[in-house]
Order: structure tokens, then sequence, then C-alpha cells
């Protein structure tokens, strides 16, 4: 019987091609052909004043902490149960991180908390779009408006989610994302910030050149370049840029596959929802989701670490996902939990992650869903 992993990193076929031309070119260190038409398709794709490939979604998150001119003393709002590079980027700039209860039903932060968190020392808002499903960021917009915030999207694992017909990360001020292995488009390790606003274009690309202004020095805006502003080394290789190409040029190759095999598992699980011995994920109306994850939520964390066992038994790797920030050493010295931890805590030891890659087989979904079904018997 063989094994099915948790995850395979994107390989459409033709990524191998692109990274001989990339090599021909002797362009390796990045800005070369394949970065500036990885750049360009995002901005295609979403709308983004101007998109930049960066050497992760943590890096592209710290250009988007400097961007919103972060310092000593500022407070953040963010959601606990997030990856640990949400916080840390702010964290690095000197921030006070507030962290705010999540829906239970997307595992997004509760918008309807956020302005009670806000005080005269908040900079920024930061919603981070759980498996590609979007916040509600009407609210959050309007909450940021009413008192002079920055909305930094972390949408790591947002590539082609949307909300109200708009590209994740393209909604507030800046939008960050992932491309590790783990993404559903992939360069091994790699990322992007989204700049949606034009008073900051160009300051971004002084930030990802080391704070210099090569960038414009390489356009022939000036005769020289020099260090203008604080930044540091956030520019991706040409040859990680030459892997994602190939995806991004086609993205519903992968998307159309992976929204058909999440399709699959809600319609073979559908009957224990039903029966009420798990919950299935859920999807607003307003938002076009991207299949990055499929989860089910189990009674309990001892459920839950049953049905691991039992899956792995099996030949089925599934897992479990973040711990929330706030119950962390660095959670607790760096930040603080506003209001109640009604659900951060209590989904997030329900939450099980079930295999999901371009080309899982339709047999390993069916035979992941028997075992489901065998453990409930």
């Amino acid at each position: 019987m063989n094994s099915i992993p948790f995850n395979i990193p994107p390989y459409i076929g033709s990524e191998e091609k692109c990274i001989s031309e990339a090599v021909a070119n002797r362009k390796l260190c990045g800005d070369g052909p394949f970065t500036k038409k990885c750049n360009e398709i995002l901005e295609n794709l979403t709308g983004a004043k101007k998109a930049l490939m960066t050497t992760s979604g943590t890096s592209a998150l710290e250009m988007a902490a400097l961007l919103c001119d972060i310092c000593p003393g500022d407070e953040v709002i963010m959601p606990s149960y997030t990856f640990v590079s949400t916080a840390n980027a702010f964290v690095l700039r000197g921030a006070q991180i507030v962290f705010v209860d999540i829906r239970p039903d997307t595992m997004n932060i509760d918008e309807k908390l956020i302005e009670a968190a806000v005080t005269d020392k908040t900079k920024a808002i930061v919603p981070v779009h759980y498996a590609g499903v979007g916040c509600e960021m009407d609210t959050i917009l309007e909450i940021a408006g009413r008192h002079g915030l920055f909305v930094v999207e972390d949408a790591a694992q947002g590539v082609m989610g949307f909300y109200k017909n708009r590209a994740l990360g393209s909604i507030g001020d800046f939008g960050c994302y992932s491309f590790h292995e783990t993404k559903n488009y992939s360069m091994g390790e790699g990322g992007a910030v989204l700049v949606n606003r034009a008073d900051s274009v160009e300051r971004a690309e002084i930030v990802r050149e080391k704070g210099t202004n090569r960038s414009r020095f390489i356009r022939g805006q000036v005769d020289k370049y020099t260090w203008v502003d604080v930044g540091s080394s956030y520019l991706q290789s040409e040859l990680n840029c030459a892997y994602l190409y190939s995806q991004l040029l086609a993205p519903d190759i992968i998307n159309n596959d992976r929204l058909a095999s999440w399709n699959l598992y809600y319609e073979l699980l559908s009957p224990l929802a039903d029966s009420g011995k798990i919950e299935l994920p859920y999807i607003p109306k307003e938002c076009a989701h991207n299949a990055h994850m499929f989860y089910i939520k189990t009674a309990d964390i001892e459920e839950r670490s049953a049905l691991i066992t039992h899956l792995k038994e099996n030949g089925v790797q599934a897992v479990f996902h973040y711990i929330p920030l706030h119950s962390s050493p660095a959670g607790q010295r760096f930040g603080r939990f506003f209001g109640e931890d009604r659900y951060t805590t209590k989904e997030s030891e329900r939450l099980l992650r079930l295999p999901m890659y371009y080309g899982l087989s339709r047999e390993d979904i069916r035979r992941t869903a028997d075992c489901i079904f065998g453990f409930y018997g």
C-alpha cells in the first residue's frame, strides 16, 4: 500500500526549460527577464500598482513593515492563529503585537473585534487570509480609514483567491504572497510584495535593493546609485523566478486541479458532517477560494490526535496547523491578547489538514475519506 504524503511541491513539466534558459542568460542574481516576467504576471493577475518578487513570504512581510514605517512602541493588530512570520516582521521593527480572536467559521480574524483593540498607538491591521479564504475586507478597510491605519494583507496562502472579485493581497495598502514549496505555486523559497499605493512604489524598490536607488540607476534615471533609505537584501534569485514563471504563466492548470480535489473531499466527507461527526470548511459567498488546503474539524484535540494516528497507520499523512502565537513564549513577550480567547485556541485544537497538492489522485482522496469514515465507524 502506497503512502499518501501531505504535500508534494507543484511541478507542471516546463520548469526545467525555464531554468535552463535562465542559466543560458547568465543573469542569476535577480531582476533578470524571469523576475520581471513574474512581477508583470502578478500585476496583471491582481491589479496591484507594483509587484516585486522577494526571497520569501517572510521578507515580503518585513518589507511591508518597513514601508509602513513601523517604529518601537507602535501596535499592530493581527490574529494569533497564524504563522510566526506575520508577527516577527513587525516585532523586528519594535512593534507590540495585539492579538484578536478569530471567527470559528473561516479561522480568519474576527473583523467585529478589531476596532475595540485600536489605541492611539495602533499603526496597522494585518488580516491573514487563512486557507486562501478572504477576510471581511470591507469592514477592515472602513476601520483602518476611520483611524488612519495601514492594512497589510498576509496573503501567503492567497494566490488566486478573491474577495468580492478582488485578488487577495491587492485590497489593502500592501499584500504579501508566499511561494514556499507548500504553497499552490512554488519556487522552493520565495514570495512577493504587492504595493497597492502609488506613493510607495519607488520606496518599495529602494527597500528591496538594500536601501539603494539601484532600480532607478538600471532604468537610466540617475547616473549612479547610492544608499538613500533603510532596506535589506530582499531580491529573489533569477533561477527561483524561472521555476515559478512556468506555473504563473498558466495558473489555472494548478488552480483547477486543486479545486477539483477540494470539491471531491467536500462531497465525500459531507455525510460525516451532516451526521455531526466532523465540520467542513466554510466559504463565504463573497469569497472565491483557491483550495490551498482542505481541513476538517474534530470534536476536540484528543479526537484529532487519535484520528491523525489512525490515518498514519493507514498510510495517510495528515497534520494539525498553527499553535496560537499568544500562547508561545515569544508571543507572550512581544504581544498581548485583546479580549477573550473564545475561539482561537479551541478551534486550533480541532483543525486537521488532509493531503492536498497539485496532482493528488482521485483514488488517494477516496482512500483518505474511507480511512476517516473507518475511524468514525
